[in-house]
Parts: C-alpha cells; sequence; structure tokens
C-alpha cells in the first residue's frame, strides 16, 4: 500500500497535474485540456490512480482568483467542485501559501532538516 497524493493547478488553458508519493518522489505528471471530452475524465483518472496505488488518493486543487475563467470549462462535469468518490478525497488549497501558526516560536531549523 502506497500513500500517494496529487495536486491540481487548472489554469485558463491547461491543468497541470502532478502525482507524488509519500517520500515526495514525482510518480506522474501530465499537462491535460481544460475541457475534457467527458465530464468524469479528470475524476475517472484520479481513481484509477487511487486503485493503481491500493489506497485512497487526496487531490489537491491549487487555484487562484486568476484561473476562475477554467471553472466553466466543465473540468469537473457541470459542476464547480467534484463529484464525491469514495477513492478520491478532494482538498483546496492557494498555489504558494501556507497556513502558518504564530506565536509558537521559530521552526525553521526544523522545516530544514525534514527536507
Amino acid at each position: 500500500m502506497r500513500d500517494w497524493t496529487s495536486q491540481i493547478l487548472p489554469s485558463r488553458g491547461q491543468v497541470r497535474l502532478l502525482v507524488s508519493d509519500e517520500q515526495r518522489h514525482d510518480l506522474l505528471k501530465a499537462r491535460l485540456p481544460t475541457h475534457p471530452s467527458h465530464p468524469r475524465a479528470l475524476l475517472t483518472l484520479l481513481e484509477g490512480l487511487a486503485l493503481y496505488s491500493g489506497q485512497r488518493l487526496c487531490a489537491v486543487i491549487c487555484a487562484e482568483d486568476e484561473s476562475a475563467p477554467w471553472l466553466g470549462s466543465g473540468l469537473f462535469g457541470d459542476e464547480l467542485w467534484p463529484g464525491e468518490s469514495p477513492l478520491v478525497q478532494f482538498d483546496f488549497a492557494e498555489p504558494g501559501r501556507r497556513r502558518r501558526l504564530r506565536g509558537l516560536g521559530d521552526f525553521r531549523a526544523l522545516r530544514k532538516s525534514t527536507r
């Protein structure tokens, strides 16, 4: 059993997909069109990866306000958010931004040791 994660970065003309293993090694990189031929194409692709890994896949959608034009692209069918799946868990994040807890001290040395 392997823990894989996927990051989805939709933009105006393309959707970039990166799948990584638990050691953050790249397993799959893809550049896909924002207008799939089938409304469940992206979800089905991610479900296949979950089946391949033998575990539920966590898919993080990284999007900023400037990538809003992809919302009407049909990437998730008629929905603005992907459909539910027992094989894929979706989450949302802003690219390049981390939430940090304040008031707990400096953790930079710890972050460097885990990379």
